[in-house]
């Protein structure tokens, strides 16, 4: 399974992209600000956007990525699989003819070049010969992770989240985990910050990480800017030491 990062970071400036995920050139797992470093050819590859909640970080690209590709998109239209919540946030606050085009209704409601997949946590979506299940998180707004299975790889990708049980237990009835990406978003003195916008600070991550039983290469992303070494160093010094953690870049490339 190949993983291309487009973006992870929690915030803008030079170098720094929002969350966007590539796997095997042609399914993105959210659409932020690392969707524009995609050159025009890559992006007509993609016909597959899996949302994992509304935040602005996570959408923006979509509106851009629609109206771009607006010719070759009248022949296959991008589909956008989110939450139900997530796209009526999208239908009412972006595609609204005011902020955006409804591209839903373009070039007409018949043969649009956009197109809702709503999806509820558990769901499973088959694409390419991979396994694609949303599993529901827990953050300021309904929420999800993914899990992408191919035959002998599982990816899990967090979203946007913080404490909590569900995403734990469902990721302990797997067989196994082979690569994870999990955000953490503050240091530990913003611990009260963090549990009030619903994300993990190290503190927070490793106590969650306690309660898995597999042992995959974890990842961190969504790392507020200026302080990436900070937050880092103490992820190192809070998760239990049989974790293999890395640091997510924007233009990291792995190979699961």
């Amino acid at each position: 399974m190949n993983l291309r990062i487009l973006g992870c970071s929690g915030g803008i400036g030079k170098g720094l992209r929002t969350s966007s995920y590539l796997i095997e050139n042609e399914i993105l797992l959210d659409a932020g600000s690392g969707v524009g470093d995609l050159t025009l050819q890559e992006m007509q590859v993609i016909k597959h956007v899996f949302i994992t909640h509304s935040h602005m970080d996570h959408i923006l690209s979509i509106p851009l990525l629609v109206d771009t590709l607006f010719a070759e998109l009248m022949s296959s239209p991008l589909q956008v699989h989110a939450r139900p919540e997530t796209i009526e946030a999208l239908k009412q606050h972006i595609f609204n003819w005011q902020i955006w085009p409804d591209f839903t209704e373009l070039p007409n409601r018949q043969a649009p070049v956009l197109e809702f997949v709503p999806m509820e946590p558990g769901d499973v979506f088959e694409l390419a010969g991979h396994r694609i299940e949303m599993v529901d998180v827990n953050h300021t707004v309904p929420a999800c992770a993914y899990i992408v299975s191919s035959p002998d790889r599982v990816f899990v990708y967090s979203g946007d989240t913080t404490t909590n049980e569900v995403l734990w237990e469902r990721l302990n009835a797997l067989p196994g985990i082979d690569f994870m990406v999990i955000e953490t978003a503050f240091e530990n003195k913003e611990i009260e910050l963090a549990k009030l916008a619903r994300h993990y600070c190290p503190e927070l991550l490793a106590a969650d990480l306690k309660k898995l039983k597999h042992k995959p290469k974890i990842c961190i992303s969504h790392l507020k800017p200026g302080d990436e070494a900070q937050i880092f160093n103490e992820c190192l010094e809070a998760v239990p030491e049989h974790f293999h953690l890395c640091r997510l870049n924007s233009g990291d490339h792995f190979q699961i």
